[in-house]
């Protein structure tokens, strides 16, 4: 199946396309053939002609998340049906009538430029052939452009830089993650059935998200996992862990040591969870593979190891070298293939923690090489 991803290089877009590319990796694992020929538009593919009709050219489906949500009010209620004329003509032009899953909004058909422009969307797209009109709350997720019309990934940013936001005391946000919005995309193009669909957020006021943020930070910066056994709350830390990325790794752990030896303390809380060990030999590498929503931590205990790290669907390698001598922990970050490396010449003993038991038949686990040669 042939599937266009418009707004690639936005937050929908981006947790899209890592998922489509997930069921491939997970296919090329079984020896299977990958179910999806993706094509991943940013900005700069949607505007360019010659890549626009050659993308929706025999296209099964477009994931249409490309759009204009700030600027004067002007641009926002002229910039989204312009953008949707702009893939109707082309797909009537390439002789293409693929299932389209518009990413519309809650506030379409509001009396704001805002509101006008998604649905005057709405009515363009609809004349492509098959549409799916998916109306979503707020978003937030891995990724997301802080200061840009994203108030969790706004509030994440203050958090981190150690300042206090000015908040609305009766704002309120209905929170969707971007990797739930986009599955639900995904799987109204397997069901070909058009339709609107209106997924729930979860309802809180701005000040309430700000103390669940930063309830999040006063643990995780004290080497505590909050409680993950919510979906929701696994989603919302892991959208705050990204930010953390690259830079606030390794994380040296609190040693304790006297006449006996040294005592540390390697994962608490998190709500259960999983702990393994394994050795590994000088010169291997394992791992190799990235998660959708699973935590994990490496932790060497002996050894020296090389730790790496891609994002799923980039090419920027960011390694940190970690040595049982001074344990420093490496938590793996969603959406990232990462591996483990032994650089050293004696066996390598590294500790493993996953914040849930491992389940066969739904691993979260998709192979990706991080060095790709």
């Amino acid at each position: 199946m042939k599937i266009v991803v418009t707004g690639a290089g936005g937050l929908i877009g981006h947790h899209a396309a890592v998922r489509l590319h997930a069921a491939n990796c997970a296919a090329r694992f079984r020896g299977d053939a990958p179910p999806y020929r993706t094509v991943a538009l940013d900005r700069a593919g949607f505007q360019d002609d010659a890549t626009l009709r050659e993308a929706v050219t025999d296209a099964d489906a477009v994931l249409h998340f490309a759009g204009v949500n700030r600027g004067p009010d002007d641009a926002v209620e002229a910039g989204n049906p312009a953008i949707a004329r702009r893939l109707a003509e082309t797909c009537r032009n390439a002789g293409s009538t693929p299932h389209v899953v518009y990413a519309n909004s809650i506030h379409a058909g509001t009396a704001t430029p805002y509101g006008r422009s998604k649905a005057a969307a709405v009515e363009i797209i609809a004349g492509i052939g098959a549409m799916t009109d998916l109306r979503l709350p707020h978003i937030f997720g891995e990724g997301a452009r802080p200061f840009y019309n994203n108030v969790t990934a706004t509030l994440i940013a203050k958090l981190l830089a150690g300042e206090t936001p000015d908040l609305d005391p009766d704002g309120r946000v209905q929170l969707l993650h971007a990797g739930a919005a986009a599955e639900i995309a995904i799987d109204a193009v397997i069901s070909a059935a058009p339709r609107r669909i209106e997924p729930e957020g979860r309802s809180m006021t701005v000040p309430d998200l700000w103390e669940w943020l930063h309830r999040f930070h006063r643990l995780y910066t004290a080497n505590t996992y909050p409680d993950l056994s919510d979906p929701f709350d696994r989603d919302l830390f892991n959208s705050y862990r990204a930010a953390t990325y690259p830079d606030g790794w390794p994380r040296p752990l609190a040693r304790n040591t006297d006449a006996r030896g040294m005592l540390f303390e390697a994962v608490k809380g998190g709500g259960g969870g999983q702990t393994f060990l394994s050795t590994t030999a000088p010169g291997v590498t394992r791992g190799d593979h990235f998660h959708l929503g699973k935590i994990e931590r490496f932790l060497v205990l002996e050894g020296e190891a090389d730790i790496r790290m891609r994002p799923a669907l980039g090419t920027e390698v960011h390694t940190y070298r970690v040595t049982g001598a001074a344990p420093a922990a490496v938590d793996m970050p969603t959406l990232w293939t990462h591996s483990i490396e032994n650089v050293g010449t004696d066996p390598l003993l590294t500790l493993f923690w996953t914040h849930d038991l491992f389940d066969p038949t739904a691993p979260d686990t998709y192979a990706d090489k991080v060095l790709v040669t």
